[in-house]
């Protein structure tokens, strides 16, 4: 996808500014899933799921 770096950017900056300023509302909401499908489809998103997993296995190695 040629957009795919800038269309991250745009709906990344959309989101928060529809998070900082107004409460996240379910139009909000469709602006953040088509950003997660557009950071989906870049070459970070390994590294994003590499993180995500190991936040996942901290928390689920932590006795209370």
């Amino acid at each position: 996808m040629i957009l795919s770096i800038s269309g991250v950017v745009l709906f990344g900056v959309i989101g928060f500014i529809f998070f900082r300023k107004d409460g996240l509302k379910p139009s909000h909401a469709c602006v953040s899933i088509l950003f997660g499908f557009y950071l989906a489809s870049t070459t970070i998103a390994p590294t994003i799921r590499a993180g995500g997993e190991s936040l996942a296995s901290l928390l689920g190695g932590m006795r209370f």
